[in-house]
């Protein structure tokens, strides 16, 4: 619906009857500046640019699937090593991680034993320092009795490093 010219000089009267003589009428529809119509054809080709290079540069990092997998494991064998040693801290006895590479992923407990084996499938390009099977024993205090006190998980260009302090048994990255 389009105003005509009086009835817009009308709704200007009013307004500045209520809110003074300095109050501006904006109209819905109406345009405050006919200068200001949308973006520049420079503003759109700029943007198109910045998003190109940002699709170039991100796209091929979602189809490269090792750096999540890596990731994936890392927190898989931190997981397992925390749940060890809290086992250990549980039953106040030596628990031994035997971690070694497998077809399916199983992490059980043996608590008779006091041992925690634990399968991990490695996806291809991802390995483990040092290479499986690798024993990892905590006290009844949860301090490592093992030499290990260090796993790097490489795979995708990605490494990461699970941490066991020698004194606490605190595992981290």
């Amino acid at each position: 619906m389009r105003l005509s010219t009086s009835q817009i000089v009308a709704i200007k009267r009013e307004t500045e009857r209520f809110f003074g003589v300095g109050a501006q009428v904006w109209l819905f529809g109406s345009r405050v500046d006919d200068k200001q119509r949308g973006f520049t054809l420079v503003e759109l080709i700029m943007t198109m640019v910045i998003v190109g290079i940002l699709a170039a540069v991100v796209a091929p990092r979602f189809f490269d699937t090792n750096v999540f997998q890596t990731r994936g494991i890392t927190d898989q064998i931190q997981a397992s090593l925390r749940y060890a040693q809290k086992v250990a801290i549980a039953q106040r006895t030596p628990v031994s991680l035997n971690l070694t590479t497998g077809a399916d992923t199983n992490c059980g407990t043996d608590l008779v034993g006091g041992n925690v084996l634990c399968q991990i499938e490695l996806p291809p390009g991802v390995t483990i320092t040092p290479a499986p099977p690798q024993a990892f024993t905590f006290n009844g205090l949860g301090r490592p009795l093992t030499a290990v006190l260090a796993v790097q998980v490489t795979g995708g260009g990605a490494t990461n490093t699970i941490t066991i302090e020698p004194e606490t048994g605190y595992v981290h990255q």
